[in-house]
């Protein structure tokens, strides 16, 4: 008889960590952006996000971060320059993103999708399924490296919303 309580036990234990777990664990909201969305610049966020939208402008160095690339372009090559875009733009190097001031003045700057991924449909539709809401390690990890950036500590901008 314990031995029947025992493997009852084990196949509820098991039952739970396969099937009931995810039946509380919190939804996967926003977790990609849709592979058809375009890049719109960060100004179109500003319509139902203005606050944020604000202070990002106001005191993230990201917002302003093209012109440290300006102040140093006429000592870089072709080459470094692509380099500094792809930190230092919107989508640099992805369809629809920044090609050059001239052409995408409004992908010029890190912006909100940078982080959160191209906004053309969740801006059309404003439905949070449509965006990336939390930027994941990775993506941070892709510009604030130490082979790119030292002793930089990213984590507390993390925590805090980097709004």
């Amino acid at each position: 008889m314990q031995k029947n309580y025992q493997f009852v036990a084990v196949l509820f234990v098991l039952s739970m960590v396969f099937f009931g777990f995810g039946a509380f664990s919190a939804p996967s909201v926003g977790a990609e952006t849709p592979s058809n969305a375009e890049y719109v610049g960060s100004a179109a966020c500003a319509d139902c996000h203005a606050e944020e939208y604000e202070r990002f402008m106001e005191f993230s160095k990201k917002a302003h971060s093209w012109h440290s690339v300006e102040i140093m372009s006429s000592n870089l090559t072709d080459e470094e320059l692509r380099t500094c875009f792809e930190c230092h733009t919107t989508g640099y190097g992805k369809p629809g993103g920044f090609v050059s001031w001239e052409k995408t003045p409004d992908l010029a700057h890190v912006g909100c999708e940078t982080c959160h991924g191209p906004g053309s449909v969740h801006t059309e539709y404003g439905d949070p399924e449509d965006i990336t809401l939390k930027p994941t390690m990775e993506q941070c990890i892709s510009c604030h490296s130490e082979e790119r950036v030292e002793a930089f500590n990213f984590k507390p901008l993390i925590y805090s919303g980097a709004h």
